[in-house]
This record gives C-alpha cells, sequence and structure tokens, in this order.
C-alpha cells in the first residue's frame, strides 16, 4: 500500500534524535517558542536536550535533560520523559524543573527507561532496557515493561520476558498494546486491561531491529526499523514501507489533522505526508474539544 509521500527533511544536524511527541498550540509547553500551530518536541540524547520544531524553526525546550528519551504526554498536557542518563521517569510542565517521579523498583535503580506512552486514564507505561547502564552498574537482573499510576513513585511490573523491550504504543481503543523486543526482531502485542494488566501475549510482526512504534485510527502500526518504517494492518500483515537514507528510532504523528508522520532518524528530523490520521492526534483533538465544550 502506497498512502505516504516521499520524507523530507525538515530539520538536521542533531546528535540522535528520539522521542518524537506532537504538541497542540496553547500547550505551557509551547511558551516562549513562537509555536503558532503546535509543534514537534523530540529529544537530541546525547546533547542531553529537548527541542521543538515548528513552522521551519527549530529551539530548545529543555536542557540538560538526564540523555531524555522517549516522551508522551499525559492527559493534563504535562510532558512525561524517560531519562536515559539518570535511570528515572520525570514530568516537564514547561514551567518549573523536571520532577523524577520514578527511579526504582522494589527499592533497586531501573536500568536506563527507553520509551513511554501515556493510557488515556493517567496511567504510565513505559521500557526498561540497560543501553545507559554499564553492566556492573545494574541493580535489576531483568528488563521490564512497567506501568505507575500518575501520582505514584512505585511502578508496578508487567513482564520481565524481553531481551531488548523498546517502543511501545497502544491500539486506537487502548485495548491491545504493542511494544518491540528489537533484540529478538519483532513486535508483540498484548492485550491491555483497563487496571494496567497485561496477558494475551503473542508475536504481531516481525522485522529488522524494531523500535518506535505509533498507531493509526484504523489501527495500522508504524515501526521504525533497520532500514525505514514498516507499516503493518492490524491483522499484522505487512501493507507498505517508507525508506530513509538514516536508520529510524521513533516516530509519531502530527500537525493540525495528525496527518504528518515525523520520523527521528539519527541527525535529521523527517516529515512525511500520509493519507492516515495518527490515533494519537485524534485522542487529544478530542480530549480538546470535550475540555473546551
Amino acid at each position: 500500500m502506497n498512502f505516504f509521500a516521499k520524507p523530507e527533511i525538515v530539520c538536521t544536524g542533531f546528535r540522535f534524535v528520539e522521542g518524537p511527541v506532537w504538541v497542540d498550540d496553547g500547550s505551557p509547553l509551547l511558551a516562549g517558542t513562537g509555536a503558532r500551530s503546535g509543534a514537534l518536541i523530540f529529544s537530541d540524547i546525547p546533547a542531553s536536550r529537548l527541542c521543538w520544531f515548528a513552522d521551519g524553526r527549530t529551539g530548545i525546550l529543555r536542557e540538560p535533560t538526564g540523555q531524555a528519551n522517549g516522551n508522551a504526554l499525559d492527559p493534563g498536557g504535562m510532558l512525561i520523559s524517560c531519562e536515559h542518563e539518570n535511570r528515572c521517569v520525570s514530568r516537564f510542565d514547561g514551567k518549573h524543573a523536571a520532577r523524577r517521579f520514578v527511579q526504582r523498583f522494589e527499592g533497586k535503580r531501573l536500568n536506563s527507561p527507553n520509551d513511554v506512552p501515556v493510557h488515556s486514564d493517567g496511567l504510565i507505561f513505559f521500557t526498561d532496557p540497560p543501553y545507559a547502564v554499564a553492566p556492573e552498574d545494574r541493580e535489576l537482573d531483568f528488563q521490564g515493561i512497567y506501568c505507575v499510576e500518575p501520582e505514584s513513585a512505585d511502578p508496578t511490573l508487567l513482564n520481565d520476558e524481553f531481551d531488548k523491550p523498546n517502543g511501545l504504543a497502544f491500539s486506537p481503543d487502548e485495548t491491545s498494546l504493542y511494544i518491540a523486543d528489537t533484540e529478538r526482531g519483532h513486535v508483540r502485542r498484548f492485550s491491555a486491561g483497563s487496571d494496567g494488566t497485561l496477558s494475551d501475549d503473542r508475536v504481531f510482526c516481525d522485522c529488522e531491529r524494531p523500535d518506535g512504534i505509533c498507531v493509526d485510527t484504523a489501527g495500522n502500526v508504524w515501526v521504525a526499523c533497520m532500514e525505514g518504517v514498516e507499516i503493518f494492518a492490524p491483522d499484522g500483515r505487512r501493507i507498505g514501507f517508507i525508506a530513509l537514507p538514516e536508520r529510524p528510532a521513533n516516530i509519531a504523528f502530527g500537525d493540525a489533522d495528525g496527518s504528518t508522520l515525523y520520523i527521528c532518524a539519527r541527525t535529521s528530523i523527517y516529515a512525511v505526508e500520509t493519507e492516515a490520521t495518527g490515533a494519537l492526534a485524534r485522542r487529544g483533538r478530542s480530549a480538546a474539544e470535550a475540555c473546551c465544550s
């Protein structure tokens, strides 16, 4: 299926970009940026910066970030970040210093939290591979998938059977959670309970070193892989591929209508116009409309 245009670089010159998330205009996170119609927020991990892109311009939102990696918005519009180097999950409102609120599991330091989605009820999910921690400094002997209540510092371990848990994303109705296992070369799908529990673990698709994931409103699953972005139908069939000159790490839909796919690929951010609409973009607009109606 070919329902997208050719990728175009919209900004470049970074060291290693990750964690894209679209933020609508009016968010306190964008105060002072001059963004007129929303912005893409993303991490430059080695530079320990959170950056923004809007209207052809870029800037720095926060630094240092403890080498923040994955990012997501909670229902209140605050930015949840996996701080790779600081081995924690933090919350940032755009006005005050980021607050580290998840740092340990059962008294032991986390490995290096990697990616994060937030359920519409506020429950935060994250993966915890050991990419940024030396073997001798690890306190946990597994790589976990966790969830944590928004006001809690105590995460619940959901699964410890991944070799390298990485990107993760919910289906449009939030009844399934897709999680990449980079080392095993596949994406797994779980049934997600309303209480945060995961069940019915099965392999959804195979792809080479999968990383970040996003989902569109039709339930198609977009995966950043070794050579580009692979697209899979809800039944796991491969239906599309976006080739890139740089290896992608993470992806997110954005812009006013949620149809532009932004791709974090090493030194650059690429944009691809698609015929799809991001599930998170639609959810965010629905929440805003409900709030203002």
